[in-house]
């Protein structure tokens, strides 16, 4: 077993609560990583024994793309999205971020982790 990670994805998009949010949007970040047996790729070096975290960009990418109100469906979404693509995938985790979330103080991220 082993994990693979993609940290620091960062994505400009139109989430939130707040109709304002979703016309001005914002600056979100975004780490998954996922757990799964990639032995085979250690030993015969080739992509098809583990995940192409190309493709789990792309499937990140495109969940980033679909508005929506909340960080914990986004990060539903993703796991939903990369357990269907790649069922050899144990497990997941994601962390959502929102960059300067509108509350009435200082805060530089608002942040929620998932696992699935």
């Amino acid at each position: 077993m082993g994990l693979v990670a993609l940290e620091g994805m960062e994505f400009y998009a139109r989430h939130g609560y707040y109709e304002e949010e979703r016309i001005i949007g914002n600056k979100y970040s975004v780490d998954v990583t996922l757990e799964l047996d990639f032995s085979e790729a250690a030993v015969e070096d080739k992509l098809d024994g583990t995940v192409n975290y190309e493709k789990v960009y792309e499937l990140v990418a495109g969940v980033m793309n679909i508005d929506a109100l909340l960080l914990e469906h986004l990060a539903g979404k993703i796991i939903k999205e990369i357990k269907a693509e790649f069922p050899q995938v144990i497990k997941v985790e994601v962390s959502v971020s929102k960059y300067n979330p509108p509350i009435k103080g200082l805060c530089h991220r608002a942040k929620v982790t998932m696992e699935g």
